[in-house]
């Protein structure tokens, strides 16, 4: 049996020599960390970022007012669980507000029309497992978002797709989490 030939090897070079990537760096300055490289369509990507803007948002303002809501046998126990959820989600905005700025957007923290730009809805809920129930839909609503956009950006952004997948990675926690105190409350 004859052995098959190896393709013969592309001399095209691993990087990109560093006399070309020192010009290139030095062309279009004022664009910051955003390259001749970068391949995403930019506008469509902060549109996408302030979109999860908002949805965090809305969930800081639900996960704050079900803190301070929470009454009952259980609430404690759950109201720390809303209040280490708020202050995640304040981190998640922050990252996505920094990340709008590298691409030279403006992060939109205009309370007029946040409810619309948010995916998520803004529902109190009337008791402890109604609130849960409300958080626990919101997450799922970001989990599916969040997983939207990081198969839409794929690898032409692999800054925000990276910065996206880990916020998705702690919005499924915390509808895990959510999941196991209704569970926990025999609903």
């Amino acid at each position: 049996m004859a052995k098959a030939k190896a393709a013969p090897a592309t001399q095209q070079p691993f990087l990109t020599d560093i006399k070309t990537l020192r010009a290139r760096a030095r062309k279009h300055i004022e664009d910051g960390a955003v390259t001749a490289s970068y391949q995403a369509d930019r506008a469509t990507v902060v549109k996408l970022l302030n979109e999860a803007l908002a949805t965090e948002l809305v969930c800081i303002l639900r996960y704050k007012r079900h803190y301070f809501m929470a009454s009952g046998i259980n609430a404690d126990a759950v109201a720390q669980e809303f209040l280490q959820h708020a202050t995640e989600e304040q981190g998640h905005a922050d990252l996505i507000a920094t990340r709008i700025v590298q691409l030279k957007g403006a992060p939109n923290f205009n309370p007029d029309g946040l409810a619309m730009r948010s995916h998520a809805e803004y529902v109190e809920g009337d008791s402890l497992v109604d609130m849960i129930k409300e958080d626990l839909v919101a997450e799922r609503i970001a989990i599916d978002s969040y997983g939207e956009m990081i198969r839409y950006i794929g690898d032409k952004d692999t800054t925000t797709r990276r910065m996206l997948e880990g916020i998705l990675a702690m919005e499924e926690e915390h509808a895990d989490d959510l999941s196991s105190l209704l569970e926990d409350l025999g609903r």
